[in-house]
């Protein structure tokens, strides 16, 4: 399996604008340092410094890859981001290590759960969720060479799927067609909860259940056709990720909707508030309801209770 080292090397070889910095979290690209000599720069646990030197680089003609703990790096350095990086559009991308629940054993100091809604909020920052490192492998080239900014959910997951090597900015992946001309259910997704959905796909269709699985990958920019095509086409729409319910997927599909006057059953899961419990991942997944079987009957219970409520494709008036 490819590591995150080797995709790193890959995108910047040939580069010599390109500059590395981590706020010492080197632990995935060890032998980086020797490589790119002065290239490279450990700001050591201070990640507020490290945003604003790379804003610095940047300014003078630098692409800048920052790297640190996703909680520290989105929340303890927020002000910097958003006045140094966002608001002047600096190509500084930000890896933000053990997002969500890849952040397993960690308490609420160090999960990441409100990373995309603090991201996505940010003027002219992008935001890149890779489902596992082949998706990282084919997407991170793209958003090195945007020429914007762009906050990056490390995930260094094996592949979940064959991937579409075509990546686009703002262009998600159908990862599982319906199997009929009218799916059921779509289950939109980003990060590492791609297996999940895919497990749960695969148990609803042999249920008879109709079901469709797309990978977001970028959620800004966001693939309103796909958000609004699920919308239009399905008895029922399920946002999955692995993040507060507020401000991400959930919010995005919502404001779509709303902005194209788009009515649907809609079944949010998502972590409703709160922490989850620290764990290894199964044990995380299992006790949040995470898994394939439990994403699968909350998804049954939905259709069940609240799918017939709503005509399908419906606009608001």
């Amino acid at each position: 399996m490819i590591t995150y080292e080797q995709i790193l090397l890959d995108c910047i070889a040939s580069d010599d604008r390109v500059v590395v910095m981590t706020a010492e979290n080197r632990g995935h690209m060890r032998n980086i340092p020797p490589q790119l000599g002065d290239r490279f720069i450990d700001v050591g646990i201070a990640e507020m410094t490290m945003i604003g030197c790379a804003a610095g680089l940047a300014a003078r003609g630098r692409i800048v890859i920052t790297h640190a703990l996703s909680a520290f790096l989105t929340m303890r350095a927020y002000e910097f981001v958003r006045d140094d990086v966002g608001i002047p559009g600096l190509p500084v991308h930000l890896v933000g290590m053990v997002p969500g629940f890849l952040s397993d054993g960690n308490g609420p100091t160090h999960q990441a759960i409100e990373d995309v809604a603090l991201m996505r909020g940010i003027p002219n920052m992008g935001v890149f969720c890779p489902a596992d490192v082949e998706d990282l492998e084919i997407g991170l080239k793209s958003v090195f060479l945007s020429g914007r900014p762009f906050y990056i959910r490390y995930n260094a997951l094996p592949s979940a799927v064959e991937h579409d090597k075509n990546f686009r900015i703002g262009k998600a992946e159908t990862v599982i067609e319906p199997a009929t001309g009218t799916q059921e259910v779509t289950i939109l997704t980003y990060g590492m909860l791609l297996r999940q959905a895919v497990e749960a796909a695969h148990e609803l269709r042999r249920l008879g259940i109709s079901t469709k699985v797309v990978n977001l990958r970028t959620l800004d920019p966001i693939d309103s056709t796909a958000l609004l095509d699920a919308a239009l086409s399905s008895g029922l729409v399920v946002t999955l990720e692995d993040h507060l319910k507020i401000g991400g997927l959930y919010s995005i599909l919502a404001e779509t909707m709303v902005k194209h006057g788009v009515r649907a059953p809609v079944l949010p899961i998502a972590l409703d508030g709160k922490w989850f419990k620290p764990g290894r991942l199964a044990d995380v997944l299992e006790h949040e309801g995470f898994t394939g079987p439990q994403i699968t009957k909350r998804i049954r219970t939905a259709l069940d209770n609240t799918a017939r409520r709503f005509h399908v494709g419906t606009t608001i008036s």
